[in-house]
């Protein structure tokens, strides 16, 4: 391959970034949008930015497995993480290398032990997620035996402290659009922060991040910007993360997998307001709703001016 990178890992002990973050997506790096030119409603030229989307092939050992569409930072975390959630790579597994070409557009998991996917392969069912999102048959057995953390909570004054730090955080979001965000979260704190044009892809770089630091679940939230369907619930559960929130809507069989799994779901959460539909034991009602800050119209995303997102 040429300009082969090898895996660097990322330790929780990294200094955070000025806005506290441990890491995120960085809305200045030019290669995650482009400018581009056009006319408005009014026939005037404008220039507006607009998120880069670019294919990355993903190998476990020598097995092609997925071609994903994705803003292209991170590949490391999101291959980890795209075969743990799709129970490819265990927990106990040894990664003795990731190798990425930016060239070919290729990113090569490596481990220890030997693996074959072929039949698995084979039996992949697409889901609601955009930009094509997957899950395997087996993944749903696992789902059963997950049992996530009962003690963990949830304290409203966290919900409303979180929401407010996330929306006016720096993002591809604020810089281009058309992108979703996924943050993982530990009491009032957002940690990490991915961005993709895909959902899913944001998900499985945090699930990647998490397992290259051995960040344990059991006391984190999990805050996306996307709709609550089966894959988010599903993805967030084979985390072992006991709390869901979303700014947009729910699907019917999201919240019944939710209730299920035991997993904590929260939507709708914009400003003063959310609605738990699962998980409702893990809710401390702390926070006075009336002093929480409404959103600016420079953050609310598509969906926000009505519950049907």
């Amino acid at each position: 391959m040429h300009s082969k990178r090898k895996l660097s890992l990322l330790t929780i002990n990294k200094p955070p970034l000025d806005d506290g973050f441990l890491l995120r997506s960085d809305p200045s790096d030019p290669r995650l949008s482009a400018e581009v030119t056009g006319v408005d409603h009014l026939g005037v030229e404008v220039t507006t930015r607009v998120v880069t989307e670019k294919p990355l092939t993903l190998y476990l050992n020598r097995q092609e497995i997925v071609t994903m569409m994705t803003i292209g930072d991170h590949p490391d975390l999101m291959a980890v993480g795209y075969l743990l959630n799709q129970n490819m790579l265990h927990a106990d597994d040894e990664i003795t290398a990731i190798d990425y070409d930016d060239d070919l557009e290729v990113v090569v998991v490596r481990t220890e032990r030997e693996t074959n996917y072929e039949t698995k392969l084979q039996k992949k069912v697409r889901t609601s997620g955009c930009a094509q999102g997957t899950v395997f048959g087996d993944v749903m057995e696992n789902f059963a035996d997950i049992e996530l953390s009962p003690d963990a909570r949830l304290k409203t004054s966290w919900l409303y402290t979180l929401t407010h730090k996330i929306n006016t955080a720096p993002s591809l979001y604020l810089e281009a659009g058309a992108i979703h965000g996924c943050v993982l979260c530990q009491g009032d704190v957002p940690l990490v922060y991915m961005e993709d044009v895909g959902r899913h892809n944001a998900v499985d770089k945090i699930a990647g991040w998490m397992f290259m630091n051995k960040v344990k679940p059991d006391d984190k939230i999990f805050y996306t910007t996307g709709r609550l369907t089966s894959e988010m619930v599903i993805k967030t559960v084979m985390m072992g993360i006991p709390i869901l929130v979303s700014r947009s809507g729910f699907t019917a069989w999201g919240v019944e997998l939710a209730r299920e799994a035991g997993l904590t779901l929260i939507g709708r959460a914009r400003g003063k307001r959310f609605l738990a539909l699962a998980g409702l034991d893990r809710i401390e009602f702390d926070g006075d709703p009336e002093e929480a800050t409404n959103e600016a119209p420079r953050h609310r995303r598509k969906g926000a001016a009505g519950d049907n997102s």
